[in-house]
């Protein structure tokens, strides 16, 4: 059942009471909620507008069924800034699962590469693409990284943080210890086939909240139920990406 944790949340059910009924359909069984913060992350370029995790809390803790709502994000050690969003995520009352995240060097000095050498590019151009690539725009990918070396840009970095691996642990371990009855993904990489596929053959209910074009095909595959976010963006957008039309009547 749904009861408005805030005030603005209850105008803005009062606007949408389609979007409000039809989650009160997905969520009528004790429910946990497992978002993976650092695939949304992405997901926001492709929106157009960015995801308030206070909002999408208060939103989702205004559904009774919701019992525990996991955020999985990773930590930059030494920067202020994330370790605080981190304490900022706790106090919101989700239950937040982090690790430091994985930067990872790559040099690209083309100073001692020979021109038509794809050396420097197989870490950023994958080997199926990189094998049909023509001798031409090899070079030239390898003159735009000697340009880059005259600026004194020998290296760059990648900064990975991957939580498939302790979300699937927490689906599986939830469904093995009964703890939930409807199992809510925000994600649709395909290493979630094995928890969401013993979910369904558990007889329980799965739904992936995600964004079109961000569902694997794997996943696709198991006709997974999938709510479009883009539904509840006045919900759970930042302030100031709400029309002024609704914003005016929620104030």
């Amino acid at each position: 059942m749904f009861k408005a944790k805030t005030e603005r949340v209850g105008k803005l059910s009062e606007l949408f009471p389609d979007i409000v009924a039809e989650l009160d359909r997905i969520f009528v069984a004790p429910t946990n909620i497992y978002i993976d913060w650092q695939n949304v992350i992405h997901w926001q370029d492709k929106l157009g507008w960015h995801i308030d995790a206070k909002r999408l809390k208060q939103f989702l803790d205004s559904f009774d069924a919701v019992k525990v709502v996991s955020l999985y994000t990773g930590t930059l050690d030494g920067d202020k800034k994330s370790h605080k969003n981190i304490e900022e995520f706790k106090e919101m009352d989700y239950r937040v699962e982090t690790k430091p995240v994985k930067i990872m060097p790559y040099s690209i000095d083309a100073s001692s590469v020979p021109a038509n050498s794809p050396a420097l590019l197989q870490p950023f151009i994958k080997k199926p693409l990189l094998s049909i690539l023509n001798l031409e725009t090899i070079e030239y990918l390898n003159s735009q990284l000697g340009n880059l070396n005259k600026q004194g840009i020998l290296q760059i970095e990648d900064r990975k943080c991957n939580f498939d691996v302790e979300i699937g642990r927490d689906m599986f371990l939830d469904l093995a210890g009964d703890k939930a009855a409807c199992f809510i993904l925000w994600s649709g990489d395909s290493d979630f086939v094995d928890p969401v596929t013993a979910i369904m053959g558990a007889k329980k209910s799965v739904f992936l909240f995600a964004t079109s074009g961000r569902i694997s095909a794997e996943l696709s595959e198991l006709n997974v139920p999938i709510f479009e976010i883009k539904k509840i963006k006045e919900f759970i957008c930042w302030k100031k990406e709400l029309p002024e039309s609704i914003w005016s009547k929620i104030r």
